[in-house]
């Protein structure tokens, strides 16, 4: 009797079992066949902006709207605010950036080694960082710190977590960075991971990351030796098969590399894609692409855009979206997945301005707190007027190549370094990319007054702290420096780098010209006299420039090196001596047909 019951209490049991396994496959099945959404939210070339970077015009401006109407935007507080509402939406919602996290930063991040930056990151939720060039500013040693924490070896700015309410020694990124095509040459392995796969409802997403292969070329070279920057393309689509081995069958590409758009950066067009990105180097990438791939994140260019580029089959159009920077505009991604083969259904992405005005959106008073606090260590050093300007002194290039901004860096870094002893140069050379923003006249939020300059204006200008280095070069190596600049010569400039140049140097480039024979000799002057070919010259340009930064190759031979000041501490010499400084009539150089 007893035995009766013990085996019909385990038929029950089974009973209940087999019914609960039913009911579950039930289920389960139902759920196979609902679509997954899930929610990406990037950003790139964020470059540590943690307050607003200022307004973002509504429409491009035209003649019969010349000062359109703006929208105040960005800050990382302001950021975060955005992405919590965002997964409120949808808790399948990831957090990406597609490089240049960090590096050319303004003062209030880049003083702390960018520390601030990583800690306010990890606050808003960052999942994953493809590295980008600026990632390595500082060198391989100093991104890896980055990633896993510990105080700057040198410098007492770091680890102020005391002060500013984070954990002492700082932290380090709780997100990933990623570099799958940066590879270290002592060991041959990947400096850090590849990829990254992501689960959402059973099914499996692969975030690969990488940064553009010129990344050398555009880079101090300390900041990249023992390292080698493999081709995006190759590595991108070599990875695929790992990926799918291991379950991940939808593929997002986070990758430091873009394109520009022939239309003026406003909210009403970060969503276009006019020229569709041609003849850029994101787009030559995207063509050589594997079908598999579903999402291509990039950045690079600080352009917003939202464009369908065709992969390698040229059959299969895949989404290339682009943010702005500084954190004006985010990306809301919604990838629609199926759950059943794990394969990107959908992909809807649309750029969003981060409008500090919208009323729906509660910015995060933790981060904002830890950004105040940084802000008032930093503030008697960034309020403290080094001079005056007349009116704003701009970056905005004419059709020469030439612009205010960039002029008066070459004179000052002239100045610093003319006299016997200092270097005794007659020129000095300042490249493009070195120069970050505009002089604005108007007062800033600092109270200093119109016309008055700032030290932490100024050093948002130029934000690398390279020291100067004058060299002699000849003439002949003159002549070669200017036809670096030009899109193809010596094959390896990418695109036009016009330097700017000091006062009292001049010359002409024709528009027609063919590659590396654009510049007329004869018209290179320094003060009204031709420049010699056979004659020696002191020259003075930034320390990433004198290893052939921004490959200008030539400059990597010239003698009789002298280090000099730091390029910060040149402008802001100038300044006292020189206030107020006006914005010159350009004419150093001259524009042909």
């Amino acid at each position: 009797m007893k035995m009766r019951k013990i085996a019909s209490s385990i038929a029950l049991i089974l009973a209940a079992i087999s019914v609960s396994y039913a009911s579950n496959n039930e289920k389960n099945h139902k759920k196979s066949k609902t679509p997954v959404t899930v929610k990406i939210v990037a950003i790139n070339d964020f470059h540590g902006q943690l307050e607003s970077p200022g307004t973002l015009r509504d429409v491009p401006a035209t003649p019969a709207l010349p000062t359109p109407p703006t929208t105040p935007v960005g800050g990382i507080d302001w950021i975060a605010g955005y992405i919590a509402n965002l997964k409120l939406k949808n808790p399948n919602t990831t957090v990406i950036s597609a490089g240049d996290l960090i590096g050319a930063t303004p003062l209030v991040s880049a003083l702390f080694h960018d520390e601030g930056t990583i800690e306010a990151m990890n606050r808003l939720g960052l999942d994953i960082n493809a590295v980008g060039n600026h990632e390595f500013d500082e060198g391989k040693a100093e991104l890896l710190r980055m990633q896993k924490g510990g105080c700057h070896p040198t410098d007492e700015n770091s680890c102020q977590g005391s002060l500013v309410g984070t954990p002492v020694p700082f932290e380090g990124a709780e997100f990933k960075f990623l570099a799958a095509n940066v590879v270290d040459t002592a060991t041959r392995k990947n400096l850090f991971p590849s990829f990254v796969i992501k689960e959402f409802n059973d099914v499996k997403v692969g975030f690969i990351g990488l940064t553009l292969k010129e990344t050398p070329t555009i880079v101090t070279p300390t900041g990249v030796v023992g390292l080698e920057f493999k081709d995006e393309a190759a590595t991108i689509n070599a990875l695929i098969p790992q990926l799918y081995r291991r379950g991940a069958k939808s593929i997002v590409v986070l990758i430091h590399q873009g394109g520009t758009i022939p239309v003026s950066q406003a909210i009403s067009t970060i969503n276009s894609c006019d020229g569709n990105l041609e003849g850029s180097p994101i787009k030559t990438i995207v063509n050589q692409l594997s079908d598999k791939v579903d999402l291509v994140i990039s950045g690079h260019t600080h352009q917003a855009y939202n464009c369908l580029i065709a992969t390698k089959s040229q059959s299969h159009l895949v989404s290339v979206t682009s943010a702005n920077s500084q954190g004006r505009v985010l990306t809301d991604i919604d990838m629609v997945i199926d759950a059943k083969t794990g394969r990107v259904l959908d992909v809807k992405p649309v750029n969003v301005p981060v409008d500090r005005t919208n009323t729906a959106i509660i910015p995060n008073a933790e981060i904002k707190q830890i950004v105040d606090n940084y802000k008032a260590l930093v503030q008697p050093i960034a309020n403290r007027v080094i001079g005056s300007i007349t009116g704003i002194l701009s970056r905005t290039n004419n059709t020469a190549g030439e612009s205010a901004m960039g002029d008066v860096i070459a004179d000052a870094q002239l100045a610093a370094t003319k006299d016997s002893g200092f270097g005794d140069a007659v020129v000095a050379f300042m490249n493009p990319g070195g120069v970050r923003a505009d002089l604005t006249f108007l007062s800033s939020a600092a109270d200093e007054g119109d016309g008055n300059v700032t030290f932490g204006e100024a050093f948002t200008v130029q934000p690398f702290g390279n020291s100067l280095v004058t060299m002699t070069l000849t003439g002949a190596q003159i002549e070669n420096l200017l036809e670096q600049q030009f899109q193809g010569c010596p094959n390896n400039q990418p695109f036009n780098r016009i330097l700017s140049v000091s006062e009292g140097f001049s010359y002409e480039w024709s528009f027609t010209g063919i590659s590396c024979d654009k510049v007329n000799p004869d018209s290179i002057k320094i003060n009204g006299a031709v420049v010699d070919p056979g004659a020696n010259y002191r020259v003075t340009v930034n320390s990433f420039m004198a290893d052939g930064g921004d490959n200008f190759l030539v400059l990597s031979l010239g003698t009789n090196r002298l280090g000099g000041a730091q390029d910060s501490d040149a402008l802001e010499a100038y300044f006292k001596a020189n206030s107020p400084v006006s914005p010159n009539a350009l004419g150093r150089i001259l524009k042909l047909p």
